[in-house]
């Protein structure tokens, strides 16, 4: 599977998506991939894709399948598959995933543990 930070992503890609005026505080949890563009507070728990667009503010701790970070976040961040961090995220929190990509040119600012990928059974 190709790299999210080198696909176009489309709105029809996301199952639901938080618009730019948004402004939610809470817990948000979901199975089917969702997409950020507005600003949340709270705790995030998902088995499935998250993307944090470019002008999108998070201040959660996240729990998904799949992460891909292009706005700023404030929390830690665990994944089951896969964390990207694109050249326009932020990341300020730990981060703990099998498979973590920093582009060059994000920032980030915590720990970061890299748990290795789960055997196929």
């Amino acid at each position: 599977m190709a790299d999210l930070h080198n696909d176009a992503l489309e709105d029809e890609d996301f199952d639901t998506i938080l618009s730019a005026n948004i402004d939610f505080s809470g817990t948000l949890n979901f199975e089917k991939p969702f997409l950020i563009r507005g600003r949340l507070s709270g705790e995030i728990d998902a088995r499935s894709l998250l993307v944090i667009d470019e002008e999108a503010v998070v201040e959660a701790n996240i729990n998904a399948s799949r992460v891909v970070i292009r706005g700023q976040v404030r929390g830690n961040v665990t994944a089951a598959e896969k964390v990207e961090l694109a050249l326009t995220g932020k990341l300020m929190g730990n981060v703990t995933a099998p498979e973590i990509l920093m582009e060059t040119g994000c920032v980030f600012n915590g720990l970061c543990t890299m748990t290795g990928k789960s055997p196929v059974v």
